[in-house]
Parts: C-alpha cells; sequence; structure tokens
C-alpha cells in the first residue's frame, strides 16, 4: 500500500493497529511528530521512529519488518528491486509494509484529494476538525477508483458540501 502527500492520512492509518496492540515503525520521515501521531489516536507507545536512516533504510526495513506488525517508509529513497524484496519480505513475515509516497507495483494507492476545516468562528477560535476525500485506487480488485469521506482530526463534519461519493470508473 501507498500513501501519497498525507502524513495525517500515514498516522491515521497507523492509529487503528497500534490501539489494538500492534507494533509499528516508521522510517524516513523526519518531520512525523509524535504529538501528531497522538493526537490522531496513534498508541505512541507503540510507535518506533527513524527519522534520519541515512543510505541503510532498506536494510532497516527489512529488519523492522521482522519484528514490527506495519512499517512505514519514505518510499522516494527505494529503487524498484529494492520495492521488490521488501514486500516479498513483508509478505512473507506477515506484516503490513506501507509507503510514503510512490511505491512500484503497490496493490492500493491512497491520497487526499479535498480538505475542509471547521472549527474557526468569525475570524478567530481554533481549528476543531478537518474532513478529507481520500481517493484510493490501485490493482486487481482495487482497480475500480473509490472516493470516500473521512474524518482525520477532531469530530466528522456534516456531509455537506461535497457530493454522494461513490465508485468512480
Amino acid at each position: 500500500m501507498a500513501v501519497r502527500d498525507s502524513a495525517a492520512l500515514l498516522l491515521t492509518l497507523l492509529a487503528e493497529p497500534t490501539a489494538n496492540g500492534s507494533w509499528a515503525a516508521v522510517i524516513g520521515i523526519p518531520d512525523l511528530g509524535v504529538l501528531a501521531a497522538a493526537e490522531l489516536g496513534v498508541a505512541v507507545d507503540r510507535l518506533a521512529l527513524v527519522p534520519n536512516p541515512g543510505n541503510d533504510i532498506v536494510t532497516i526495513a527489512a529488519a523492522l519488518l521482522d519484528g514490527f506488525d506495519v512499517v512505514a517508509l519514505a518510499s522516494p529513497k527505494v529503487t524498484d528491486a529494492q520495492a521488490r524484496r521488501l514486500s516479498a519480505r513483508a509478505r512473507s513475515r506477515g506484516a503490513a509494509l506501507v509507503a510514503f509516497g510512490a511505491w512500484p507495483g503497490a496493490d492500493l494507492e491512497l491520497r487526499c484529494t479535498r480538505a475542509r476545516w471547521s472549527g474557526l468562528g468569525d475570524g478567530h477560535g481554533h481549528l476543531r476538525a478537518r474532513q478529507v476525500e481520500v481517493y484510493a485506487q490501485g490493482r486487481g480488485s482495487a482497480a475500480r477508483p473509490v472516493r470516500a469521506r473521512l474524518a482525520l482530526q477532531g469530530t466528522p463534519l456534516p456531509r455537506a458540501p461535497y457530493p454522494q461519493l461513490s465508485k468512480t470508473g
């Protein structure tokens, strides 16, 4: 699986497994914040961060796939051949590999296409919630693109102004 251009979406994907006892690691994303992860529901006591892996990102990812349930990594630093080897290792270990960025041969790719914030009153206040439209496409059973709404922060917003979301062709 690949997540494009949204660290908040990546962290939201890590929230459920870590909250249910799984261990997750994030490699090569130095700007990823622990406070942001916690605010999005990630159990940070079950999260390992390797912000600057240097040239060893593939070696580190392979090692972490042996002991972690979910491993996310910055994919621009990985070649196509390395991506295939890491994907095969994740499958053989029963782990989930989540690329942050483009990933050769990804079965599923997620990206945020629209965002809507709420919470500001008449020019003051605090942002309380963010709803995004997530676009998913892939190969195999995920070949037909799908759009869905997702609350990334705060409570879900009312359905308007987005139209009814459905599979797109």
